[in-house]
């Protein structure tokens, strides 16, 4: 496995603070798989990196809050980010602060902390080829008014949703999808909140072996063979 060094972005040598990061360090816990199913909790954004060296990032949405106080106006950033590796994982994010720059590389690292390993499999009944390029079942998501389903498409659709939906999985791994979506889908942070609200579901569902063999359902990367 491609691991990057355990040096952070500003050349400093990562010092882990938590028993995740000790075991990510010294090479106990070598994939994201592995860290996500030991259940400590993830509290460092450098875990993420040194597991998943390839991820990517975009910016869904900026948006800038004035407010009047006693010295002047105030003027501030709300950056919402998604991030993931375009292969089972990915990860929202959102922060604010006076300046966008930093405000983005935060928005980043809360983003790597919320990531998410999701399923994938061939849950279309117009396909059953077999390949995890798809949901395995339906799931829906809500944030605020918005509501959205989405639900598995056969291989060649390609994703059937809204822009906003399109970014988030297309970096998560999804290559064909039907959603529908709902409510005030204008607002670009609640609809990309449904969207990770329902890939999260996704996670959440309990399912029997059966149905994984059947469905041919693959947790996370793909090219990895895990070991239950």
């Amino acid at each position: 496995m491609n691991r990057r060094d355990n040096v952070g972005q500003a050349g400093i040598e990562w010092e882990p603070k938590t028993r995740l990061g000790h075991l990510v360090k010294s090479g106990e816990i070598k994939t994201m798989h592995e860290a996500l199913q030991s259940r400590l909790p993830l509290r460092e954004p450098e875990i993420v990196d040194t597991l998943l060296p390839d991820l990517k990032d975009e910016v869904i949405d900026v948006n800038m809050v004035q407010r009047m106080t006693d010295s002047g106006r105030r003027v501030k950033f709300v950056i919402t980010v998604v991030v993931g590796n375009g292969d089972g994982y990915v990860g929202l994010g959102q922060a604010k602060g006076k300046e966008v720059g930093s405000s983005i590389r935060k928005a980043i690292d809360t983003a790597k902390l919320n990531i998410i390993e999701i399923r994938r499999g061939c849950g279309s009944w117009e396909c059953r080829c077999g390949k995890p390029h798809t949901l395995p079942f339906a799931v829906s998501g809500k944030s605020g008014s918005v509501e959205i389903l989405l639900k598995p498409a056969p291989q060649g659709l390609g994703l059937a949703a809204g822009e906003v939906a399109k970014k988030i999985l297309t970096i998560a791994g999804i290559d064909d999808i039907w959603a529908f979506a709902r409510g005030t889908t204008r607002t670009t942070v609640n609809y990309a909140k449904a969207v990770f609200d329902a890939l999260k579901k996704n996670v959440e569902t309990r399912i029997t072996e059966g149905t994984y063999k059947k469905l041919n359902i693959v947790s996370g990367a793909v090219d990895v063979v895990e070991e239950e």
